[in-house]
């Protein structure tokens, strides 16, 4: 039976964006219930963060299939059925047993990965061939950084003042992913190979004359008419140089910084919050991630195809956040852990947006018209910054070792190390013209979080995390000024 058209007094991209910030908020909604987890259950802090970290395992994955799922399967097809498994992971998470609750985990994890690719895609290609090309990479970036966002901060709210606190937050989001499920019925598909109202042989979300399939990128400010990488295109970004010596070291920072921020600090403060700490814990995450979706568009600033300006800023604001996050344990304060959440949620959003354009830089253009199968090179990116994920588990492993200001001042001199060998080779191994997309020119002012599936992210919580579209964007000469001795 043919897809009925989704009624015009909405607009046809906003159920996409709903979904995508409904996986994003299955994904942090744990950031609240940990608390509650803490309090009624004698689960070690170690086992929580282990349920937190065991996201990772399912979210690589998803961002590694995303793509060529949505490509052989369709965005519809595929975005659909990672919300049932959203929702039925939260089902799974209401039954509050542990081994439950880590298969929860795992399999939000993987839906997660899956909508943000191609959820993104999807949002992308409904917004229409006649959209600006920085319109879809917002609407994607705010839809992870809301989903993000509200995710704890909701879950937060229904523990703090509902009963049954690890039934009802859980049970919540999974009812919101059957409405949104219901919602994006009548949406209809736009992978290659279908046509819905647009010109004689294109697809929707292509533009005319191109071949259904070779995706324009959505990385915000990207070159004009610009495709996305085919076959091993992506390869070549992760094995250049430059990847290893300025992208790599960084990567860890972008959702390591956000997890100390929203996930280590609110538990060791929470005796100053009596009664409110789930609250409290969502609110914090909000915050972090509410600043880091601020900060990206100034990645975009900063950035400078002659340097590693913009991700030497990010990781220096990233470890100046670390040490505040330091202060903020040593004293048991409140307001330095929220003063900790902004830095953090800054260099959060900054070392995001910095990477995704030094991948884009080192992603060759599309030799010929095929659209690639496999993953793209910003989701490998994400990938390896998913490793962030890890970072609490890794501390509250150390924990009985040290104190949490020492692990904390420890990771902030090992951000300084990373912060050298970025330094040292800023203006080392730039691509060459077989790879630079922005020859002389600077980027556009908006980044995305979750840099979307067709590179066809994030994407952004980031997006962490995070996120993606078929005009083109005029890119200014590169400012002289801008070349600072501190940046280099």
């Amino acid at each position: 039976m043919p897809t009925r058209r989704f009624p015009r007094r909405f607009p046809r991209w906003l159920p996409a964006a709903a979904a995508v910030a409904v996986a994003a908020w299955g994904a942090n909604q744990f950031t609240a219930l940990a608390t509650v987890y803490r309090a009624r259950t004698d689960w070690s802090a170690l086992s929580l963060a282990a349920m937190f970290s065991v996201y990772l395992v399912g979210l690589v994955p998803g961002l590694l299939l995303g793509r060529p799922a949505a490509d052989r399967y369709g965005r519809r097809r595929v975005v659909r059925g990672a919300l049932v498994l959203s929702a039925a992971a939260s089902a799974v998470l209401a039954a509050t047993d542990e081994p439950a609750v880590y298969l929860a985990r795992l399999a939000t994890g993987f839906a997660a990965g899956l909508v943000f690719l191609a959820g993104t895609a999807w949002l992308r290609e409904l917004s229409g061939p006649s959209v600006p090309t920085a319109a879809p990479a917002r609407r994607a970036m705010y839809a992870t950084g809301v989903g993000f966002s509200a995710g704890a901060l909701a879950s937060g709210v229904l523990a703090e003042w509902l009963p049954d606190p690890t039934v009802l937050p859980a049970l919540a989001h999974a009812l919101c992913c059957l409405l949104v499920l219901r919602a994006t019925r009548r949406l209809p598909e736009t992978a290659p190979g279908t046509t819905l109202g647009t010109a004689p042989g294109t697809t929707l979300g292509t533009a005319p004359g191109t071949t259904p399939g070779a995706m324009l990128t959505t990385t915000p400010g990207a070159a004009p008419g610009r495709r996305a990488e085919p076959g091993d295109a992506h390869r070549s970004a992760v094995r250049h140089p430059r990847f290893r010596y300025v992208v790599l070291p960084a990567s860890p920072a972008v959702l390591g910084s956000a997890t100390v921020a929203y996930v280590v600090l609110p538990p060791l403060v929470a005796d100053r919050v009596p009664g409110y700490a789930p609250l409290f814990g969502g609110l914090v995450a909000a915050l972090t991630l509410g600043t880091g979706v601020l900060a990206q568009p100034f990645a975009a600033r900063l950035d400078d195809h002659g340097s590693a300006r913009a991700t030497l800023t990010a990781m220096a604001t990233v470890i100046a956040g670390l040490l505040v996050g330091a202060l903020a344990a040593s004293r048991d304060s409140v307001a330095l852990v929220v003063a900790a959440a902004v830095v953090l949620g800054a260099g959060y959003g900054l070392t995001l947006g910095a990477g995704l354009h030094e991948v884009e830089r080192l992603t060759p253009p599309a030799k010929g018209p095929s659209p690639g199968s496999g993953p793209s090179s910003a989701s490998l990116y994400q990938s390896t910054t998913s490793s962030g994920f890890l970072t609490p588990l890794l501390l509250a492993g150390t924990a009985g070792h040290a104190s949490y200001p020492t692990l904390l001042t420890g990771m902030a001199a090992v951000g300084l190390l990373c912060l050298a060998v970025t330094a040292a080779h800023s203006r080392r191994h730039l691509p060459g013209p077989d790879h630079v997309a922005h020859p002389g020119g600077r980027r556009g002012e908006d980044s995305s979080v979750e840099s979307t599936t067709e590179s066809a992210t994030e994407s952004a919580t980031a997006g962490a995390t995070p996120p993606p579209t078929p005009s083109t964007m005029q890119l200014a000469p590169t400012d002289p000024r801008s070349r600072r001795p501190w940046a280099e």
